[in-house]
């Protein structure tokens, strides 16, 4: 319209022309009427936290000893989900899949995450969220822990960098108007802040390796690059982002990936000695009050009656459980794991991070809507996966998805917005992934893992298609003890055909 705008200014004849007055007002008129319609779209607000698990947050699990107030005014606000999953088991490939709506095991990214200095993952011409909503007339701003690979200028080492070279590829080159971002976890040099695709100093020291709880790799760090600040510079840029939001004449997507409660462990001072189980759940105390700050801002910046807010976790914790009365980390913090009856970090589910387990990516996930809209204390049972956000978020908004777009996606709108858990509405299945590339299908009450161990960490690891594959019901059995299988093949022929026909043509060979 804009273009249209010009072209008529631009055109001599037309200015001459008897019929100009009214086609210029035709013309403003529907410029501001686009305008209109724009500014009356919801903001979107995107919050991923980094590892934190299903029973670190108390409305999750209320056996929990780590308190986490404002995660509880998430559940008063809006929408609790129970049975919420990431594509992945692991970091990048859930970041890939929220941000696409595209599982990235259809990419080169098979198993595993990138480093810090991995090579950019997302392409710049396929379609994303911020590139949709950046379309569509939104501002488009990311703060936090990107890990989808930045254009580094490398040198001749694996640990070489110049930071003084602009970035060939950051989130601006694939749709985000602003970023204030790190490239990958906080345990991955190189460590350092890059605004809008230029690091903030150029200046670094080499840093030595350090071990659980503070556990990072040797790299180098940039001079303004401080570990144990890092969460408070995310939620204060996050916070600005926000409270501009209420001066702008557009709406906005910010998405908000945190680095915590991720390795390094390590909160700030303020936070240390808050919670009875030691220094993560310091960790995860930082991480909720990250949480209440962001909402104190939406309410500050007089946004809360039109913005839609997710807070979910890429996967999930990486604490292992075990036995009552096993050592454990909350008396001994180098110790990563707690006994069973001090705290759960991924509550009643097997397993941990990276594996195909329902701790693996089964997380917390909750959304809060706009205050006009009066639904309060709701809880979702239904399905639904990290993939769905974008194309739930371009619904919420408003926003014609385009062809192509978020293929993997399925939109769960309506079952926020609706009056009940929605039973009626069906997820087409899930397809779920650990770090060495164990696949699952989620339908309903079934699990079905292709491949004979866990792919992630816990023993026995096993191999993806290969031995016996076991199916779960979930609803009888919970805890995924017991393979049911033979008992259920039309169960297990149904489920490997979905299957095949969701991966299409990235069907991996040792399938068939």
């Amino acid at each position: 319209m804009q273009r249209l705008f010009q072209q008529v200014i631009a055109s001599s004849s037309l200015l001459r022309s008897p019929s100009f007055n009214l086609l210029f007002v035709v013309v403003v008129f529907a410029q501001f009427s686009d305008r209109a319609i724009a500014a009356e779209r919801p903001n979107i607000i995107v919050v991923l936290a980094d590892d934190l698990g299903y029973g670190d947050v108390q409305p999750l699990n209320p056996d929990s000893q780590i308190q986490t107030p404002n995660f509880g005014r998430l559940a008063r606000l809006g929408v609790k989900f129970t049975d919420a999953h990431t594509p992945s088991a692991v970091c990048t490939p859930t970041r890939y899949g929220l941000l696409t709506g595209r599982y990235c095991w259809r990419t080169r990214l098979k198993r595993g995450v990138l480093n810090g200095y991995g090579e950019p993952l997302m392409d710049a011409a396929n379609q994303n969220i911020a590139s949709v909503f950046s379309d569509a007339g939104y501002h488009t701003a990311v703060v936090g822990k990107w890990h989808l690979g930045l254009g580094l200028a490398k040198g001749e080492s694996a640990d070489e960098v110049d930071l003084s070279v602009p970035l060939t590829h950051h989130p601006g080159t694939v749709g985000f108007d602003n970023s204030f971002v790190i490239p990958a976890s906080l345990d991955f040099p190189p460590y350092a802040f890059f605004q809008n695709g230029k690091a903030t100093s150029s200046e670094t020291r080499m840093i030595e390796a350090s071990k659980f709880p503070v556990f990072y790799r040797k790299g180098p760090m940039a001079s303004d690059f401080k570990m144990v600040e890092v969460m408070d510079r995310f939620v204060d840029e996050a916070s600005a982002e926000i409270l501009a939001m209420g001066e702008r004449d557009k709406p906005s997507l910010l998405y908000v990936p945190l680095p915590s409660p991720h390795k390094p462990v390590l909160p700030a001072k303020r936070f240390r000695g808050k919670s009875p189980v030691g220094t993560y759940g310091d960790y995860v105390i930082q991480t909720d009050d990250a949480i209440g700050q962001i909402l104190d801002s939406i309410e500050k910046a007089n946004i809360a009656d039109n913005t839609w807010l997710f807070v979910t976790s890429d996967n999930g914790s990486y604490m292992y459980r075990y036995g009552a009365g096993a050592p454990d980390h909350t008396t001994d913090e180098t110790i990563q794991g707690y006994a069973e009856d001090h705290h759960r970090s991924n509550g009643p589910w097997r397993g941990t991070k990276a594996d195909i387990w329902e701790a693996g990516h089964r997380v917390p996930f909750f959304v809060v809507g706009p205050t006009s809209q009066k639904y309060t204390s709701k809880k979702i049972s239904k399905p639904v996966g990290l993939v769905d956000v974008f194309s739930t978020a371009v619904e919420l908004a408003g926003i014609e998805l385009p062809s192509g777009a978020s293929p993997d996606g399925v939109s769960f709108a309506s079952m926020v917005v609706g009056s009940d858990d929605q039973e009626k509405t069906n997820r087409r299945p899930l397809i779920l992934h650990s770090a060495s590339g164990m696949f699952a299908i989620r339908s309903g009450r079934w699990k079905y893992v292709l491949g004979n161990g866990s792919g992630g960490r816990e023993k026995p690891k096993g191999k993806p298609f290969d031995g016996q594959w076991p199916l779960f019901d979930l609803k009888a059995d919970p805890a995924e003890t017991t393979d049911v299988s033979v008992d259920h093949q039309d169960v297990v022929k149904r489920l490997r055909r979905q299957f095949e026909r969701l991966a299409g043509d990235d069907l991996p060979a040792a399938f068939r």
